[in-house]
């Protein structure tokens, strides 16, 4: 079992850290979309955004475990980290607009299922462009 957890180490701590970040989404859009009232897009970015960080951080740290903290790594790191996260955060938006404002879908479901999209996409990203060993 050990061995198994050490093997798969980086797919369970992204996958922990994922649904961490996911619940932020879903808890932010939901703060903005029902509390505040905001539209649907704004939520989302709002939600976005807050995951986003959250999601970097952790990513660094835990999952990748990359270890450098310097400048011109740190920014070559975030730049592809928010350029991808960008792509899959306009992935988002297009989806709860058309599913939630265009077709009338209940909002929390779709923003669930937008959020499995998205982390699956994110991890393959983040595995292939933005903490790839080769940076350090």
């Amino acid at each position: 079992m050990k061995e198994l957890i050490k093997k798969y180490r980086g797919i369970i701590s992204y996958l922990f850290f994922g649904v961490c970040s996911t619940l932020i989404n879903i808890i932010t859009y939901y703060l903005a979309a029902h509390i505040l009232e905001l539209s649907t897009i704004v939520s989302t970015v709002i939600a976005w955004i807050v995951a986003v960080i959250f999601a970097y951080i952790t990513n660094k740290i835990w999952v990748f475990e990359c270890k450098s903290w310097k400048l011109e790594v740190l920014i070559k790191e975030a730049t592809s980290f928010f350029a991808c996260r960008i792509l899959t955060g306009l992935l988002d938006v297009i989806i709860m607009t058309v599913f939630v404002d265009v077709l009338l879908f209940n909002d929390m479901l779709i923003k669930i299922i937008s959020n499995v999209i998205v982390i699956i996409l994110n991890y393959i990203a983040s595995k292939l462009i933005v903490f790839k060993k080769n940076l350090y």
